[in-house]
């Protein structure tokens, strides 16, 4: 990924961050959309400390305080990154929201966040992009986003406002390879196959569960096969990142895992346990 140009929302500390720095250990150039600028009381990291990681992992790094949600802010986004690196290469569409509570419960403005985020804001990102991936080589959008299945048991959780939101992003995949498809451009999501220790996971889904969970970094590697892959040759994929990196003939997850047995692991929802 040398002196490719990737352009995230969000990224300032998770998977997001995880993913820019293995693309910076290639000397990519990574520009960041997000708005945490000061640091949250609950949740690590910043923009500028993931600008950082990126910049001290070989790449160059854009950080741009903006919301996704806002249609001005991400066509400034993407006009800096073009003017500051030449062109995009590749969108990340990472920037996520989650409240799980239940339908009669969930507030309609929580309701309007998440839709907001995770699929406009994929759309959007996506959208902006578009005519800067066409000049690209070997343009990509990735969307962190699950597989999309109507079966009942994904949501018996209570969690449907948060799965529409999902499938949302992931409607964009399926839209995108569509569409884009003579272009050249690839559009894939990826989803793991466990919970990942994140800020989420610590904060909403519950802190216990991070020592079942796996490293950000199973996420990182995973996309960074799919990204490295020819545009024309993979798109419209809903990839698991275990499956990805199995196909690049890794055999141990263990250096990946917080918790000592595989089996201990917690799936992440929409996703079936590996075996």
């Amino acid at each position: 990924m040398a002196g490719k140009t990737l352009i995230m929302s969000g990224g300032s500390r998770g998977i997001g961050e995880a993913i820019a720095v293995r693309a910076a250990r290639d000397g990519a150039n990574v520009a960041l959309i997000a708005k945490t600028a000061e640091p949250h009381p609950k949740l690590p990291g910043t923009l500028y400390t993931a600008a950082k990681a990126i910049e001290e992992a070989g790449g160059q790094a854009l950080p741009i305080v903006g919301d996704v949600r806002d249609d001005a802010s991400v066509e400034a986004a993407v006009a800096q990154t073009v003017e500051r690196f030449g062109g995009i290469d590749i969108v990340v569409n990472n920037a996520s929201a989650i409240d799980l509570t239940p339908t009669e419960q969930v507030s309609m403005k929580r309701y309007d966040l998440m839709q907001d985020i995770n699929a406009r804001g994929s759309f959007l990102l996506s959208k902006l992009s578009i005519p800067h991936l066409r000049k690209s080589a070997n343009a990509h959008v990735l969307t962190l986003s699950p597989p999309i299945s109507l079966d009942e048991k994904w949501f018996r959780g209570g969690h449907l406002a948060y799965s529409m939101a999902k499938y949302g992003m992931s409607l964009v995949t399926v839209g995108l390879a569509a569409e884009l498809r003579e272009d050249g451009i690839a559009a894939n999501s990826l989803w793991p196959r466990t919970t990942i220790d994140t800020a989420a996971i610590r904060n909403v889904v519950g802190a216990e569960m991070a020592n079942f969970s796996r490293t950000p970094e199973i996420m990182a590697d995973a996309a960074y096969a799919i990204l490295t892959k020819p545009s024309r040759e993979v798109t419209g994929n809903f990839f698991i990142d275990d499956e990805v990196l199995a196909a690049e003939g890794v055999t141990d997850f263990a250096r990946y895992r917080l918790c000592e047995r595989e089996e201990d692991l917690v799936p992440d929802f929409w996703v079936e346990p590996a075996g």
